[in-house]
């Protein structure tokens, strides 16, 4: 079970049940209402898909010779260099395939479910996960990896999350959704700086790949500006809630990863920190701006 559990990094779920709260957080704001039912089936589907795409990437990983890489040798964080159970013989390759399409099945299974209860768009928004999850690996590899991360952990769970509870769509859980996408790219950016010579021998050519870990630090550094550019944008503009500037307290934790990513991307065992202090900017600052639509609707309790 515990190698199971470390092959689907499950403790990086995270960045599923963010998003999929957020989204369902937002419904309950704007409409006072909340199912239990569509919100476990929901989170059910979306962390079936996360893993999927965590297997599958490990698998094709591993098929390519990207995770042979003799770098990986060196890494003992669990950030970079997938998570080594293929390599080290831990697990079989066509164990973890099996895992992977039973992962995105029962996904996919469950988007059917939903979408008979509450319309055709779920369908849609499904396929695009499933898709872009089981050919993360490849559209990784023609720098379209990132853009997928932001999507499908950004607007395309928090739009889903909040379409199946009201069935409406508005622009007030998009504008929410961008900084979220924003901070699980910077997420997958910043464990990709480490990665890169591996990538590159792989012909992986992640945007990392393509850009150098010079330029790519410099990027990560706008990638985890823009969600508190797009916090403040979004309560001056009234499509957040006042209370939403709260997230704005988790700024400090994302400078001081910017200050390390650019100060020392060339050295891995200095980036683990930053690596943390990314992935816990996103989940702090998805917290944060939960609490700010709940406070929002303190006074109706």
């Amino acid at each position: 079970m515990a190698v199971w559990i470390k092959e689907l990094r499950a403790p990086f779920f995270t960045a599923t049940i963010v998003p999929v709260l957020l989204g369902t957080i937002i419904a309950w704001y704007e409409y006072g209402f909340f199912s239990a039912t569509i919100f476990v089936l929901t989170l059910t589907a979306a962390l079936c898909l996360d893993g999927g795409t965590n297997m599958i990437n490990d698998y094709f990983d591993y098929r390519s010779g990207c995770d042979l890489h003799p770098q990986y040798k060196e890494f003992s964080a669990p950030f970079f260099g997938g998570s080594r159970l293929l390599p080290e013989g831990i697990l079989k390759p066509r164990d973890v395939f099996i895992a992977a399409v039973i992962s995105f099945a029962l996904g996919g299974t469950i988007g059917v479910l939903l979408a008979f209860k509450v319309g055709w768009v779920v369908l849609l928004l499904g396929a695009i996960g499933v898709i872009s999850g089981y050919l993360y690996t490849k559209l990784s590899s023609r720098g379209l990896g990132e853009f997928f991360v932001f999507l499908n952990a950004g607007p395309l769970v928090v739009i889903g999350s909040y379409y199946v509870q009201v069935q409406n769509l508005s622009v007030e859980p998009i504008v929410a959704s961008l900084p979220i996408g924003f901070l699980i790219a910077s997420v997958l950016w910043i464990n990709e700086i480490p990665d890169c010579a591996a990538d590159k021998a792989a012909g992986k050519n992640t945007q990392v790949v393509r850009l150098g870990k010079k330029k790519a630090a410099d990027v990560y550094a706008i990638l985890m500006i823009m969600p508190y550019v797009l916090i403040i944008f979004g309560v001056v503009s009234r499509l957040l809630p006042t209370f939403s500037s709260i997230a704005l307290a988790t700024l400090p934790l994302a400078l001081q990863s910017i200050i390390v990513v650019r100060g020392h991307y060339e050295e891995t065992s200095r980036l683990v920190s930053a690596s943390v202090g990314t992935i816990l900017t996103h989940l702090f600052t998805g917290i944060l701006l939960m609490f700010g639509y709940i406070l929002t609707n303190f006074p109706k309790f």
